[in-house]
């Protein structure tokens, strides 16, 4: 299945069932459809089959309808990261050399105000994609420091789909909202509802007072959060003045939820949880960990909330003999875009290697005990140690320096470094956090710094990540 025919097949289904709600404006399956064709079809008149377009904005309704249309049209979407500062941004659309940059004031003419423009795409482009033609690029952090772009085939990301359509369930009366940001993998879950013939209610971004209306308003039953997310929305001082009675289901993922956090949300939401393991390459999740299994943990077993869950059915998953989780199967991406290196090192005999270090237990719970990958973990955001290192180590007084993460009970994990000053130099921490300001991304800056005399290694030099992490831990409260 193609990835514009889940909006085609609902619109002959359900034509008139609401797809997609943003503030005052809804679209129908048919309209949205609609507005697809259009913009493929303005797409087909400016590029070329396999060319790259570049999606540089906050969520909109223009941005879903992209996520549909240029696979469609045969053209690669790739979707930049607001968040990054702007020479980051610009990094991203050097990476794949697009032919149009699409930002807010582009995107603001794209779909039409009155009649539609429709049009017949043109004869070399009739055929249309197959499955194993990237759909998206979205990029991710690796331990290189500079994100890789992974492609997303219209196969990969039908098979993430079908994998949480299978170990999740939806309902006719289902209203689902979207918070995260739509240039991150979570998208996938818009096109799952879209899948599932049910309406998606799209916010420009998290903010727990907007969210809460937007429950409110739309009667919205199932809502993906990060547990960051979920505490912020537990201790806002106006929660009780919306109504979230109409929650059936709150799912995570990014890390494990505080056991408190999740009692609480039990209690006060009423509502069921679910967890999921995946990642970019996975094109969503391939791990699964139910409400049946959240509610034990509240009662019986704590101990399964450090658990990812259990395998999914479209996915393999096995243990190297080191720990790390291989995982095989048609949600996982053929690769990265012009990456060679990085692509011989992840995929190896058709299994994707995660860089997580994990365990089964005898009931087929797999948890996440390790990274392999020095990647941090920070409110849902993956950040690579090295691209932090590398910017800090541009600082005069900076001799030596490791970016590691430490527990945060808001974020999960805190982006905190640990510094040798430079010989003859002093070393202010509030002078080189600041310093980031302006070369890093809000969640890459380290938020503290901890200056010593010499960073822990071992006999060939090589720092020893984990005893940085214990040093950290200690010192920066």
């Amino acid at each position: 299945m193609l990835l514009h025919e889940v909006v085609e097949f609902a619109a002959v289904r359900t034509p008139d069932a609401v797809a997609l709600i943003f503030e005052d404006r809804s679209w129908t399956f048919a309209e949205l459809w609609a507005d697809v064709q259009d913009v493929a079809a303005w797409l087909a008149e400016r590029t070329e089959v396999g060319d790259r377009i570049a999606i540089v904005s906050d969520n909109r309704p223009e941005v879903v309808v992209l996520m549909y249309a240029a696979p469609m049209a045969g053209v690669i979407a790739m979707f930049a990261n607001t968040r990054l500062v702007e020479s980051e941004i610009n990094d991203l659309i050097a990476d794949v050399t697009p032919v149009l940059v699409l930002r807010t004031p582009e995107l603001d003419a794209l779909l039409p105000s009155g009649a539609p423009r429709r049009q017949f795409l043109s004869p070399e482009r009739s055929s249309g994609p197959v499955e194993t033609d990237t759909a998206w690029i979205i990029h991710t952090s690796g331990t290189t420091g500079r994100p890789k772009g992974a492609m997303l085939t219209h196969r990969s990301l039908m098979a993430g789909v079908m994998a949480t359509a299978l170990a999740r369930p939806v309902t006719p009366d289902d209203t689902y909202l979207f918070p995260f940001p739509l240039f991150h993998v979570a998208s996938y879950g818009v096109v799952h509802l879209h899948f599932r013939g049910r309406p998606v209610v799209l916010v420009p971004k998290f903010d727990a007072v907007p969210v809460m209306a937007a429950i409110e308003q739309h009667r919205v039953t199932t809502i993906s959060l990060a547990p960051t997310m979920i505490a912020m929305l537990l201790d806002h001082p106006r929660r009780a003045d919306f109504d979230l009675t109409s929650l059936r289901n709150i799912f995570y993922g990014a890390s494990a939820i505080p056991l408190d956090v999740l009692r609480r949300g039990l209690v006060e939401f009423g509502c069921g949880f679910g967890q999921g393991y995946g990642m970019t390459e996975l094109s969503g999740n391939a791990v699964f960990l139910d409400a049946d299994d959240h509610r034990r943990a509240v009662t019986t077993d704590p101990q399964l909330l450090a658990a990812a869950g259990r395998v999914g059915p479209l996915a393999a998953v096995k243990l190297a003999d080191d720990g790390e989780i291989l995982i095989r199967g048609d949600q996982v991406v053929p690769g990265y875009w012009n990456r060679p290196e990085a692509n011989e090192a992840a995929f190896v005999d058709g299994w994707f290697r995660t860089g997580d270090i994990g365990r089964f237990d005898d009931e087929g719970y797999l948890s996440i005990v390790d990274r392999s990958k020095d990647i941090i973990v920070s409110g849902g955001e993956n950040v690579a140690s090295l691209e932090v290192e590398d910017v800090l180590s541009e600082h005069p007084a900076v001799g030596a320096v490791a970016v590691v993460g430490v527990p945060d009970e808001r974020w999960g994990e805190r982006v905190v470094a640990v510094a040798v000053a430079r010989a003859g130099t002093e070393l202010d921490p509030d002078e080189v956090v600041a310093w980031c300001n302006g070369r890093l991304a809000g969640f890459k800056r380290p938020r503290q710094l901890l200056v010593v005399d010499a960073l822990p290694t071992n006999a060939s030099g090589k720092v020893l990540k984990r005893e940085v992490r214990v040093l950290a831990a200690e010192h920066l409260a």
